[in-house]
């Protein structure tokens, strides 16, 4: 597992060398880890959390870990990670680890969603107890039902829909991910 500017780092340098993390290696993962490089890049530096939001996780007082499964590729990760680093970056109580999904598939495996590896999958662990608090993921709510929709009518996410998705994403700017990692601390 690791910090969140090393995970950065390293699909930094995964891009640079035209690679993507995962034991599966291919050109569509790769473009995707560049395009989802630059995504974070943007988010990094220009995502905001409404000033309500900021003093509700300024507020938490229980010390959490927050675990993220992900890869590079993954588009939901991308415009999800850089939001989980800000909130946990406002409050030591909250330890933000990201862990490689194909390196931590035991981990993995206890957190599916319907069944599936479905990332990134965030779990929330209580420091001292040990106790799983919550969970995440692998999207937003509103990007959850979005999805949710499309397969009941067309059975299954078509590229045109992904990429209306990352539009989604583009328009919302984080704030419903923002909302709901910061509802795990209610």
């Amino acid at each position: 597992m690791m910090t969140y500017p090393k995970y950065r780092a390293l699909v930094e340098t995964l891009v640079e060398e035209g690679k993507s993390t995962g034991a599966t290696q291919s050109e569509a993962l790769t473009q995707y880890s560049l395009l989802n490089n630059k995504r974070m890049q943007r988010l990094d530096k220009k995502g905001m959390i409404n000033e309500l939001l900021i003093e509700k996780v300024k507020a938490y007082d229980k010390p959490v870990e927050w675990i993220v499964l992900t890869e590079s590729w993954c588009g939901d990760a991308a415009q999800i990670l850089p939001f989980a680093h800000k909130i946990a970056s406002l409050n030591d109580n909250i330890d933000l680890k990201i862990a490689l999904r194909d390196d931590h598939l035991d981990l993995m495996d206890q957190h599916l969603t319907n069944g599936g590896r479905a990332i990134p999958k965030l779990i929330m662990i209580d420091k001292e107890t040990k106790e799983i608090l919550n969970t995440f993921g692998p999207r937003p709510s509103e990007a959850t039902k979005m999805v949710a929709e499309y397969k009941n009518t067309y059975g299954t996410l078509t590229p045109e829909f992904k990429k209306d998705l990352q539009i989604w994403y583009t328009k919302d700017k984080g704030k419903n991910a923002v909302n709901d990692l910061v509802s795990l601390l209610s």
